[in-house]
């Protein structure tokens, strides 16, 4: 079947075969299929879906148009898994769990993302850490993995290249948002690094992408069916993003709250909640734990001994990184005032990030520089009644610093009393395969 063929039949709602889409990913891949055949199947995709067998035909063939690792010649005396996040405000759990899961046996070979509009991305993180490369070596790679347990790195041309190209246009076609697509491009990346195990962390609310819980659950039970009926047995927590997770927003700011974090400070209960609850799946899936409470002794053991932070230490070296020098630190750095008395009531987190990418620690076009060293710490939380600032702006001039200033001021609302405590777990969502 040619390609205008098998665009034709998917835009009128026929299935394609697994053997039909191996061929539209390999063009893809090659080029043979044009941009324009590319984009009008999205289009299909987007109007018409995928069914199940189709949603699993499309992450293999996007999973094997390019370089699948291969662990038999690396061997690691442990379960080899990994966590993805759709993304959110303060979310630095990556950062913390890969040593801490190391930390207890297992093997995390991560491949993280950049930032995505008002998102952090993991991999700008890293790379406010002086020196550190999130572009090894495929084999240098797995050889930090074996010897450390754990390496974050980005996604690199030789792993999914079909998705790179499939991604960027339907960046710019309007068909983003469809589960199938989304759970594809996810997948096929994490089974190309070879992982045994997954859990995600489908962020749910003001400052995630999936607004309701509703969109989190279905994307959710998506990636479930769609990574176990691949052959990577996967779990996801729908996790609550309406405050920022972390205390700061930025890059080298985040950071160091996650090595605070690693060293025993925890200045955000969420933030250590869920990193524990992403850890504890993994640990339990893989058989390193029989349960909760056993996997939750063994994270504190990890955390309390200073085993995790050690493995921080060693991965961040191993990746050329230096702990020793100075992280980048913005020049100006103000408090924000608050602007009424009372309890936080509510936090608009999108807002938040906003005001990051504004400050210049996010892109606001594909490929622009990002300025590690602005964010915004010590933010307040909802319930909380601030003594004298909401939070403190990190920036690169003044009058950059007051408007971040009068963003986060009006992200905020205030009232006499506290709203009802939310737990940052929502639910747990495993394959329809499982149930």
């Amino acid at each position: 079947m040619t390609y205008p063929e098998m665009i034709r039949a998917k835009r009128d709602g026929l299935a394609l075969s697994p053997t039909e889409w191996r061929n539209f990913v390999q063009g893809i891949t090659t080029g043979d299929a044009s941009d324009a055949q590319v984009a009008a199947m999205a289009m299909a995709c987007y109007y018409q879906d995928l069914n199940a067998e189709e949603r699993i035909a499309v992450t293999l063939a996007m999973r094997d148009s390019g370089q699948v690792l291969d662990w038999s010649e690396v061997p690691c005396n442990g379960p080899i898994f990994d966590k993805h996040s759709t993304g959110g405000i303060g979310d630095l759990v990556s950062i913390a769990l890969g040593p801490l899961l190391a930390a207890c046996g297992g093997y995390v070979p991560m491949i993280a993302g950049r930032g995505l509009a008002h998102t952090g991305g993991t991999v700008d993180k890293l790379e406010s850490i002086p020196g550190y490369n999130p572009h090894p070596d495929p084999a240098d790679f797995q050889r930090i993995v074996q010897h450390v347990g754990v390496a974050i790195a980005g996604q690199t041309a030789a792993l999914a290249p079909a998705d790179r190209r499939l991604y960027s246009l339907r960046d710019v076609t309007a068909t983003v948002e469809q589960v199938g697509l989304i759970t594809a491009s996810i997948l096929s990346k994490k089974l190309a690094a070879g992982l045994e195990h997954l859990v995600m962390d489908i962020k749910v609310g003001k400052g995630a992408f999936m607004q309701t819980i509703e969109q989190g659950r279905e994307l959710a039970q998506a990636i479930c069916d769609v990574g176990t009926g691949s052959g990577m047995p996967t779990t996801a927590l729908l996790t609550r993003m309406d405050d920022p997770l972390a205390r700061s927003a930025g890059n080298a700011v985040e950071i160091e709250e996650a090595m605070a974090l690693l060293r025993g400070e925890v200045r955000s209960e969420p933030l250590r909640r869920v990193t524990w609850a992403l850890a504890s799946e993994l640990l339990i899936n893989s058989g390193l734990a029989k349960d909760e409470p056993e996997a939750l002794a063994q994270l504190d053991r990890a955390w309390q001994s200073g085993a995790a932070y050690e493995r921080f230490e060693r991965s961040v070296a191993a990746m050329g990184g230096d702990l020793s020098s100075a992280l980048p630190s913005a020049p100006v750095r103000k408090p924000i005032p608050i602007v009424q008395q009372g309890v936080v009531t509510g936090i608009d987190s999108r807002a938040i990030g906003l005001a990051v990418v504004a400050l210049g620690g996010g892109r606001t076009r594909p490929g622009a520089p990002i300025d590690a060293s602005v964010g915004l710490t010590e933010l307040a939380f909802t319930g909380e009644s601030p003594g004298h600032h909401l939070g403190v702006v990190h920036a690169r001039t003044e009058a950059a610093a007051e408007a971040a200033i009068r963003s986060v001021q009006q992200a905020y609302t205030f009232g006499m009393e506290a709203p009802r405590a939310t737990d940052a777990l929502i639910e747990r969502v495993i394959s329809k395969e499982h149930g």
